[in-house]
């Protein structure tokens, strides 16, 4: 899948290359030409006047195996409406179906779908409104050996292992779950993302068992299990894995981004890495929305529009250990998101239930996926 596209007179935002500007961006046979030259003839253009055009926005926490798990959404409507280009599934599918997940949503999507592949067999299999099984709660679902197994299988699509933890996703199974996931991430040579939820275990169990490159994810949680201590301090171990290199995204989700939690942080000076979304069937209408409400949150909490953007373009790309996505640099893959800014009061609300008004919330305009155009 490649094309010829032309994004004309959008402002450029590529923070990974310092450009903020009004340019055209041209893609030629699906990479990046360069901007404001010549198209190729057949070329299609496309009006970005008035529009945002950066790197093809990468969401680093989804859940988008669709139709074969409750919680999964569409990954192609979902990409439109975040304007994003890449989805990395959060652990949907373990190594029980994950044949399945590639066959039926990653193969036919347009947008690129990669994954965190769960430790645990058949992945996250029951969460629902109705019906909430953890699938870490047995260790007979842990699944060392099959895992390792089918990341070597699709080592095109699986980015890294997947595991999650807390009172509701392992229960009784506490932290050995961990021991597992770090196991299969070193058998297999990759990163591992980690999902806290409510004690046990703890925020500062679980982080400081986090290597260099790995993944913590609802890293501005609410109490209890949040980042900081009752009188907004930041929890020793969390700055000691930050400096080991353990990478911080947000994955706000149905019940893991609170504004107590992400104001006690910043003003510690401690931003997150990754800006993502941990979009699912019941967050996808609130309160998480999509990616770029996610963003718009963290322009309400200060932040400026190229931050918000390198925190869902270049970081993730680093996260996923992939250069040729998150920049707009001469031969990178011709993804591109274009959205706007829409000026007008919204409430933005967060898990708990509190709510701030802003002024604007960025939305979807379309992507190009390797020079290939759809418009939201």
């Amino acid at each position: 899948m490649s094309g010829n596209l032309v994004l004309r007179g959008g402002r450029v935002i590529d923070p990974a290359n310092g450009i903020d500007r009004i340019a055209d961006v041209v893609i030629a046979d699906g990479k990046i030409a360069g901007f404001d030259i010549d198209a190729p003839r057949n070329a299609e253009v496309v009006d970005a006047a008035g529009a945002i055009v950066t790197p093809g926005l990468i969401d680093l926490h989804t859940h988008v195996y669709w139709g074969g798990t409750s919680l999964g959404v569409d990954p192609d409507d979902y990409a439109l409406k975040s304007a994003c280009t890449t989805l990395v599934d959060a652990g949907s599918a373990g190594p029980g179906n994950y044949h399945g997940f590639a066959k039926h949503v990653i193969e036919p999507a347009f947008s690129r779908v990669l994954a965190y592949l769960h430790v645990s067999f058949a992945g996250i299999y029951a969460f629902s409104s109705g019906v909430r099984v953890g699938e870490s709660d047995n260790m007979r679902l842990m699944a060392a050996r099959e895992a390792a197994i089918v990341a070597r299988a699709h080592p095109d699509t699986v980015i890294g292992i997947k595991v999650r933890l807390g009172a509701h996703a392992s229960g009784p199974s506490g932290i050995m779950p961990l021991d597992v996931a770090l196991d299969v991430a070193d058998e297999t040579g990759l990163p591992l993302m980690v999902h806290i939820d409510e004690p046990p275990p703890s925020y500062g169990e679980v982080v400081s068992r986090l290597r260099k490159g790995d993944v913590l994810t609802h890293c501005f949680r609410p109490f209890p299990n949040a980042p900081m201590h009752g009188d907004g301090t930041v929890r020793a171990e969390v700055r000691a894995a930050r400096e080991r290199g353990v990478i911080f995204d947000i994955a706000h989700g149905q019940g893991s981004f609170s504004w107590k939690s992400a104001r006690a942080m910043l003003a510690e000076g401690f931003r997150p890495d990754v800006i993502s979304s941990d979009i699912h069937s019941l967050c996808i209408n609130g309160p998480a929305h999509d990616n770029l409400r996610v963003m718009t949150k963290f322009m309400a909490l200060g932040w400026s529009l190229p931050e918000v953007v390198e925190a869902s373009s270049v970081a993730p790309a680093r996260a996923l250990r992939r250069d040729d996505l998150g920049h707009l640099g001469i031969g990178a893959v011709g993804d591109v998101s274009v959205f706007r800014e829409a000026m007008g009061d919204i409430a933005l609300d967060d898990v708990t239930g509190l709510v701030i008004n802003y002024d604007r919330c960025l939305t979807s305009v379309g992507i190009a996926r390797a020079g290939m155009w759809r418009a939201a």
